[in-house]
């Protein structure tokens, strides 16, 4: 999630290490914030495997910016990870949105769709947090007031993004 995250916003834009990690900060620093010691050597990975280059720039008044570009490898390498995300990116909410939020950077429209048709069969997957044996159990079935408030909210937003999905791939709900 994290390099993807790292070739996405590079392929908008090359960045200083400190605004990129603000913006991946914003991206999923609401699920977990994003820490030097796991960015930067990242970032080192990712330039040793030659998907990124770094080049220094005088600082506005203070120390040097080291700026980070995209290479023609990164590029191949974020597109590929977009065309054929795992398991993971496909159905964990904050790795589908990290996906989702540089998804417009592959370049072929049937190869986007792809990928969404892979998310719409995700969601239309019954599932549940809480099971009975191997049955969902759905929101109405649960006494338990904020266990019911977690599998509606849960719905909702499941809901909206199959309507979202439908728009995007032409599909009637």
């Amino acid at each position: 999630m994290l390099e993807l995250a790292i070739l996405g916003f590079l392929a908008d834009q090359p960045l200083h290490g400190y605004d990129l990690k603000r913006r991946i900060a914003h991206l999923t620093g609401h699920v977990r914030p994003i820490a030097d010691g796991t960015l930067y050597p990242a970032i080192k990975r990712l330039e040793r495997a030659g998907l990124l280059t770094r080049r220094v720039e005088p600082g506005a008044g203070a120390a040097p910016r080291q700026m980070l570009a995209l290479t023609g490898p990164g590029r191949a390498e974020l597109d590929r990870r977009l065309r054929e995300p795992d398991e993971m990116e496909i159905s964990d909410e904050n790795r589908w949105f990290v996906l989702l939020a540089f998804l417009r950077h592959l370049d072929d429209p049937a190869a986007r769709d792809q990928v969404l048709r892979r998310r719409l069969a995700f969601l239309r997957t019954p599932s549940s947090f809480f099971y009975e044996g191997d049955r969902p159990v759905r929101a109405e079935e649960v006494a338990d007031p904020y266990r019911q408030g977690m599998l509606t909210i849960a719905r909702a937003t499941s809901q909206a993004e199959l309507r979202w999905l439908g728009e995007m791939l032409g599909e009637p709900e």
